[in-house]
């Protein structure tokens, strides 16, 4: 008989990725073989509870049993056609998300970098065709210090020298201002403008929210100016922050959404530009399009994520579970936390960096059994599943406030 293949440790496993893929990334020591709502277990079968899920990916849990059932279910019947035909499962997925978004119009798409370019294609075209600007005169307005994706047209406009280092020529047609300062952006805004695009919340920057009444203004001076408002909620949309989008906080509906990363339930890649009519009505047969945007394996999950956000009831958990998170944090700051950031069960916590960098407290807080990951500098960020126990999240607290007083 065959003896059966033996399963690769960690380390080996590492090892063999070394040669054979990009390194376009840096991830922690720690090679994940199963998962289950907030905890996961390396091939070694050592156990950790997931305080990023993957960048708010997996706001629903590992392998949601809701939304599993819902791919199972999916997979035995059809799993792509194209946009060349039909599918039965689209008009739901798009129905449902224009509903809870109170928009109008759904362009499915797969990764949330798609989603952003897709918005500055159209943004273009209706700057072009309903403003009436000039052919190839339109521009659109960003933040400093956002983050919406590495393609080349995005991180021409990043300001991250990380992401931007060795790419150019960069895409012109757009002006980067300050975050969260009204007057810059009213400065930078002019008949040319199709767009101000803007992260409700910069997660990649560390979990920054802007002033009360700054999304407000936004709202205000792209109605005055006549350009559009599009906010990337790709991280901070579909619950994280204790509402269904982050501009709720304010009470503002955008021209524009931007949504990704939950919206395919940790199953499968989902994004989506959600707009008014009026805006997603400029395109045509053949102006934009995506081989597996829309296929029904991704709208039936996206549909199902949509009947779970419905009840409220992960907003609600995020919200109570958030006020846990954010007092917790306060009672650290002072022992070995100098700031933080929060928002419903999110936030952008700052290290002394006496302590070590944001990639060294995350490699400590592996070892004691909590992942986490680093932002720029001495900054860590915290993302749990929506379905984390208060009995979990105090205990993830109270390993961090270990880390840092060791």
């Amino acid at each position: 008989m065959t003896a059966p293949a033996r399963t690769r440790s960690s380390a080996e496993l590492i090892q063999a990725e070394e040669p054979v893929l990009a390194h376009n990334y840096h991830p922690l020591p720690v090679v994940v073989a199963r998962a289950e709502g907030t905890w996961v277990e390396d091939v070694e079968g050592r156990r950790y509870l997931d305080m990023l899920a993957g960048y708010s990916a997996l706001n629903f849990g590992h392998r949601n049993p809701v939304l599993i059932e819902a791919a199972h279910r999916q997979l035995d019947r059809l799993t792509l056609t194209s946009r060349a035909f039909h599918n039965d499962q689209l008009a739901e997925f798009a129905q449902s998300l224009a509903e809870l978004t109170g928009l109008d119009m759904v362009l499915p798409m797969n990764t949330g970098a798609e989603a952003v370019e897709s918005a500055v294609k159209v943004a273009r075209k209706w700057a072009y065709e309903v403003k009436g600007v000039p052919a190839d005169r339109a521009t659109i307005v960003v933040a400093a210090g956002n983050f919406h994706g590495r393609t080349t047209t995005i991180v021409s406009f990043s300001t991250d020298e990380t992401a931007r280092a060795g790419f150019g020529p960069f895409t012109p047609g757009f002006r980067i201002v300050p975050y969260n300062d009204l007057a810059a952006l009213e400065a930078a805004v002019d008949e040319t403008t199709a767009a101000v695009l803007i992260e409700p919340i910069q997660g990649e920057a560390g979990v920054v929210i802007p002033d009360e009444g700054y999304l407000t203004g936004v709202r205000e001076l792209t109605r005055r100016a006549g350009c559009l408002f599009i906010a990337d909620e790709i991280q901070s949309g579909l619950g994280r922050t204790g509402r269904t989008l982050a501009v709720e906080h304010e009470g503002v509906l955008p021209d524009v959404l931007l949504l990704g990363k939950a919206l395919g339930g940790g199953i499968v890649p989902v994004s989506a530009v959600v707009a008014r009519r009026e805006v997603l009505g400029v395109l045509r047969p053949g102006e934009h399009g995506s081989t597996f945007g829309g296929n029904p394996l991704a709208a039936a999950v996206g549909s199902a994520v949509v009947r779970l956000l419905k009840t409220g009831d992960f907003q609600l958990r995020a919200a109570e579970l958030g006020v846990v998170l954010r007092d917790g944090l306060t009672s650290l700051v002072g022992k070995g936390v100098v700031g933080f950031r929060s928002r419903g069960l999110w936030a952008g916590v700052d290290v002394d960096p006496t302590i070590g960098t944001g990639r060294e407290v995350s490699e400590r807080l592996m070892a004691e059994g909590i992942l986490v990951k680093d932002t720029h500098g001495s900054t860590i960020r915290l993302a749990p599943p929506l379905t984390i126990t208060e009995q979990e999240l105090r205990s993830a607290l109270g390993v961090l406030e270990k880390v840092l007083a060791a």
